[in-house]
């Protein structure tokens, strides 16, 4: 079992398109989990062929809300999907959300007999945004978890980084996790061997700081699932991962004039562009018979990518904003504001 985590915004899920592609992703099972209640990743993650399989998590932070369905979800795996009578899958990936803590996750997995019967944690590996990963960090204890307990730390986006920049983020890097030589990833550079290289996760090689996280996971009752930590009271709403940073998704029925997406994105990244943690999306514009894909974190966005095709029945316009200080309300005024401003139209069916 390999748990693939990384903050928002460092490449989790074009590294899976990547792995998927690859012979050693044969009868994989692949679990993502995302956070908030519109699930983009499991469209916008390809397929290989039949024999593998891809499962989407239900909504929620990984390290509270959904651990009892993670328990739930490996447990049942080898039956639930059997073929003549068979488990057929002999590799799990776990994609977790980028604000999860790796700590319970991993705890779960080590700690629970009858998964430990059935699985074992190959490795923990960890991406790191190469633009933004310093910064991020300092700023997110999050993100400074999931690259401590990582057995392999990956950099992505290093094609748009300094060099200089780039040493400077490797320092941090092992200064976090002395163990572990971080990798720098290229576009034609990608070896999927290493990646499943045959290592046990091991806490017993990390820092104290990682056995304290795993330690305190175990004296909090971390095989209950009705555990809290003090940064996560938000049980009540799985779209909140703390008081400042949640989860909003907006779905649209109707095709969007480009004018009118474009300015909505313009006034969002002009006045709020510091606390959007994250973007993704799949657009309906008027202009275009194929979705377009958006994806970008705090102030990188990537180009846009049109699909050749919709990859389900659904054509309305789904958008995850993953923000910190920003209400659901400021982002539909904005949507409201750009909709009068650039097309004088009403937008139909916000929701």
């Amino acid at each position: 079992m390999t748990l693939l985590t990384g903050f928002l915004g460092a490449g989790k899920t074009t590294l899976l398109n990547r792995l998927i592609r690859s012979p050693q992703m044969t009868k994989a099972l692949v679990i993502i989990n995302e956070f908030g209640s519109i699930g983009l990743d499991h469209d916008l993650v390809a397929r290989s062929n039949e024999d593998d399989t891809i499962i989407e998590m239900a909504s929620g932070c990984l390290c509270c809300t959904i651990k009892g369905d993670l328990r739930k979800t490996l447990a049942e795996a080898p039956w639930r999907f059997a073929r003549q009578g068979k488990r057929w899958f002999h590799r799990v990936v776990i994609e977790t959300t980028g604000l999860a803590d790796p700590a319970p996750i991993i705890h779960t997995v080590m700690a629970d007999e009858k998964l430990k019967r059935q699985y074992a944690l190959q490795s923990v590996v960890t991406l790191v945004d190469g633009c933004n990963g310093f910064h991020t960090l300092e700023a997110q204890p999050e993100a400074s978890k999931q690259a401590a307990v990582a057995d392999r730390l990956l950099i992505s986006k290093s094609d748009l980084v300094a060099p200089d920049e780039l040493a400077k983020l490797v320092v941090r890097l092992h200064k976090l996790n002395p163990a572990t030589e971080p990798v720098v990833l290229t576009p034609d550079a990608f070896d999927a061997d290493e990646l499943f290289a045959n290592r046990a996760f091991n806490p017993d090689l990390k820092s104290g700081d990682v056995r304290a996280w795993l330690n305190a996971e175990a004296y909090s009752g971390g095989g209950q699932e009705d555990h809290h930590h003090h940064h996560h009271d938000h049980h009540h709403d799985i779209n909140r991962h703390d008081e400042r940073i949640r989860s909003v998704c907006l779905t649209i029925d109707e095709p969007l004039p480009a004018e009118v997406f474009d300015g909505w994105l313009d006034l969002l990244v002009t006045f709020n562009g510091v606390n959007v943690l994250r973007v993704k999306g799949i657009i309906n514009l008027e202009e275009l018979d194929t979705p377009l894909v958006i994806h970008g974190v705090q102030h990188i966005w990537h180009p846009p990518a049109i699909l050749e095709r919709w990859p389900s029945d659904d054509r309305r316009s789904r958008i995850v904003f993953i923000v910190r200080d920003i209400e659901e309300t400021e982002l539909r005024l904005m949507l409201e504001f750009a909709t009068q401003r650039f097309a004088r139209t009403e937008v139909i069916g916000l929701a």
